[in-house]
Order: structure tokens, then sequence, then C-alpha cells
């Protein structure tokens, strides 16, 4: 074999030994980049979630007020109203007992 063919096949080699070295080292920049960019997804959708379930809680909690505050008013006009009765079936038995103490 001429010198100048072992010239060429030790290139050759170099060359592809170069190649391959940076081909690895290209894969493994990718690799490092799309972990980077995965965990940066899993960040945006973790936040996105907790800002989700935080809307969701504060709708929930006004809901909950408003239905407390809805039931609360619907109390008060039922108390005002057996308030009422009472008080009219108060004055009833009070003329009941005024009528039966007068006629014994």
């Amino acid at each position: 074999m001429s010198f100048e063919a072992i010239t060429n096949i030790t290139e050759a080699e170099a060359q592809a030994k170069a190649a391959i070295a940076g081909a690895e080292g290209k894969a493994k920049q990718m690799l490092a980049d799309a972990q980077d960019a995965g965990r940066a997804a899993l960040d945006a959708a973790a936040a996105k979630a907790e800002n989700e379930l935080a809307e969701l809680r504060q709708q929930t909690e006004k809901k909950a007020a408003d239905e407390a505050g809805e039931l609360s008013r619907e109390l008060e006009i039922r108390k005002d109203r057996l308030r009422e009765q009472a008080s009219a079936k108060l004055d009833q038995a009070a003329a009941l007992i005024v009528e039966r103490i007068v006629n014994n």
C-alpha cells in the first residue's frame, strides 16, 4: 500500500471519529435540551393547574357564600312568618284564657 493511501485512510478514520464524537455531543445536547423543555412544560402545566385550582376554589367559595346568604335570607323570612303566626296565636290564647277566667 502506498503512503498516500495510508494517509488517506488515517485521515478518513480521524474524520469518522470526529464525526462520531460530534454526533454524540450533538445527541447529548439534544437530549439535555429535550429534558429541559420537558421540565419547563411540566412546570408550566403545574403552574396552570395551580392557577385553575385557585380560580375554581375562589368560584366555589363565592358560590357557597352566595348560597349561604340566600339561605340566611330565606330563614329570616321564615322566622319572621313564624313570629307573626306565634304572635297571632298568643293573642288568641290570651283572649281564651281571659274568657275562661271571666266565665268561671
